[in-house]
């Protein structure tokens, strides 16, 4: 694959599918040509919405499509195994929401059989594809605030939410540590790396779902992170991080930011913005850039989302888990995924 169009098969018709593909149809360079649901009537209805000439009532027949160079994987997490899985036995290439899988087991699961097959694989971490987030780690990275001492990262909404919803619903992977929370301990981990100590304290539902969870990462170098998501109270949904010699202040929404403020001992605060072209609206795109990139250029897995960045968050969102005492049915199965929704606060 060089210079030619990408096509991309989307499987699942929920929310995010849909905010992903409609970004993805203003793209000159990509082509929407299938969609899958379990539902021939929700497929149909989602292709008619978006001009895609296929439509599959089934999972296989997506997977089976030669006609698809990349698979968007749109379900709810307690799926992703099945779904990602089915594509890359397949041999298709797959970009796969977060969180990826339900525990780092099946998603180490994914990472094999995306290597034995030689395909394409990466989380949908818009986050990390970001132009903004990708220049403050790179000022990080580069010393501009001297050696980080700690990360604060909060991700909460108001609710509240009934039992019957799928963010209570242990069968489908509910919780606010999956949904939300996957995105303060990604901030922590793009900045430091996987943690060498966490402890983690929740408030959990009847259900057996975390409802409030917060947790503190430590590194051998001293530094610390403390990470908190909710169902039951609207945070700040901020992140800051904070070095030997200044700060970075992101302010609400930090993980699809437009800016954030260098604060340098001695110095002016300096605030970085987006250009015209990396506004908040676009991160989706952002990540669907990204995998074609890598697709066009031979590439099996993303810099920017590397998949052992990947296994490593989903390492330290099971120990979290293991603190606070949410386990999930059997840990696999398969679930509605036209329940999935966009979360992202407006």
């Amino acid at each position: 694959m060089t210079e030619q169009r990408v096509r991309w098969g989307i499987l699942a018709t929920g929310g995010i599918a849909a905010a992903f593909t409609a970004d993805l149809v203003d793209l000159p360079d990509a082509e929407v040509v299938a969609v899958a649901s379990r539902s021939q009537e929700s497929a149909q209805g989602f292709a008619e919405r978006f001009g895609i000439p296929r439509a599959y009532g089934d999972w296989n027949s997506l997977a089976r499509d030669e006609g698809v160079d990349v698979v968007y994987v749109a379900t709810p997490h307690s799926a992703h195994r099945a779904a990602a899985g089915l594509c890359l036995e397949a041999g298709r290439n797959v970009l796969c929401e977060k969180a990826f899988t339900l525990n780092a087991r099946e998603a180490e699961e994914l990472v094999a059989l995306a290597k034995e097959r030689g395909s394409f694989l990466m989380e949908a971490m818009w986050m990390y594809c970001n132009p903004l987030i990708r220049r403050l780690a790179g000022l990080v990275r580069d010393g501009a605030i001297g050696d980080v001492r700690s990360v604060h990262a909060d991700f909460g909404l108001a609710g509240p939410f009934p039992p019957s919803h799928r963010l209570r619903d242990p069968l489908q992977g509910g919780g606010a540590l999956l949904d939300l929370g996957v995105y303060p301990v990604s901030f922590a981990h793009l900045l430091l790396g996987e943690p060498s100590d966490i402890a983690a304290r929740a408030v959990l539902s009847e259900e057996g779902v975390d409802l409030q969870t917060g947790a503190l990462l430590s590194w051998e170098s001293g530094a610390l992170a403390s990470v908190h998501c909710s169902l039951i109270g609207g945070t700040a949904t901020t992140a800051s991080v904070t070095g030997s010699q200044g700060r970075i202040d992101i302010p609400y929404g930090f993980f699809h930011t437009d800016r954030f403020v260098l604060h340098r001992d001695g110095r002016e605060p300096e605030e970085f913005t987006a250009g015209p072209e990396d506004g908040t609206q676009a991160g989706l795109k952002h990540e669907a850039l990204e995998v074609m990139r890598a697709l066009r250029a031979g590439e099996t897995e993303s810099p920017l989302v590397p998949l052992d960045g990947t296994l490593a968050v989903m390492r330290t969102l099971d120990a979290i888990r293991d603190r606070v005492g949410v386990r999930y049915p059997g840990e696999t199965g398969e679930t509605d995924e036209t329940d999935e929704t966009e979360l992202t606060p407006a």
